[in-house]
């Protein structure tokens, strides 16, 4: 498939729209149609050589929310929204792990294994000899965070609210979320449902410097 079936007006309209979410409507539940396709905006995030070096956890039990809400800053976001994504790193980033991705690949793709050992071997040294100061958590982190805006952007595409969330204690969340002892640990959190009627923040105007003061021809 070529070309957009969106046009550039509906674009800016969407993200427009969008804003972090002050007050969710905790009666108004995201349909599993549309779930499944940002689940999906999740799962298809590039990332640096496609490693894809994270995790997400998806609360919709509400009884493991409120749990959450104390580390939360007390934000009723993550209580009152349909979802809370809580993205998080994989902070064992290994030559084992390349090779699980390789296998991945060689899987899904059909090409022999030997054919991406170069690929592999480019990959493994960069995790274990980078060609510069190289803080691979940081490097996960950055990775994440395109997940997230893809995943945002497509919830406001459509018609999905969320508030992306770095005020959260990540440490509790771990252990509410079960990622003690594992390979991951959180680094942001992501409600996404529907704006409140009476959330005053949904009509403020976006306060954006402009075009000519962010954006550099050259």
């Amino acid at each position: 498939m070529t070309g957009s079936t969106l046009e550039p007006a509906q674009l800016l309209q969407r993200l427009q729209w969008r804003y972090a979410v002050k007050k969710f409507d905790p009666s108004k539940k995201i349909p599993d149609d549309v779930w499944q396709a940002l689940e999906q905006s999740l799962v298809l995030a590039p990332s640096s050589f496609g490693l894809q070096p994270w995790l997400f956890v998806v609360v919709k039990d509400q009884a493991i929310k409120e749990q959450l809400l104390p580390h939360s800053w007390g934000q009723r976001q993550v209580v009152d929204a349909s979802h809370l994504v809580v993205l998080a790193i994989n902070k064992n980033i290994t030559p084992e792990f390349v090779d699980r991705y390789l296998a991945r690949t060689a899987e899904v793709q059909g090409t022999p294994l030997e054919a991406l050992q170069g690929f592999g071997n480019v990959i493994k040294g960069f995790i274990t000899n980078p060609p510069y100061h190289l803080d691979l958590k940081e490097w996960a982190t950055r990775q994440t965070y395109i997940a997230l805006g893809q995943y945002m952007t497509s919830a406001a595409v459509l018609g999905v609210d969320t508030c992306p969330m770095e005020g959260i204690v990540p440490a509790k969340y771990d252990e509410i979320l079960g990622l003690l002892g594992t390979d991951y640990t959180t680094v942001v959190a992501c409600p996404a449902g529907y704006r409140a009627e009476d959330d005053k923040y949904a009509t403020k105007p976006k306060v954006r410097f402009p075009a000519s003061e962010v954006v550099k021809y050259i």
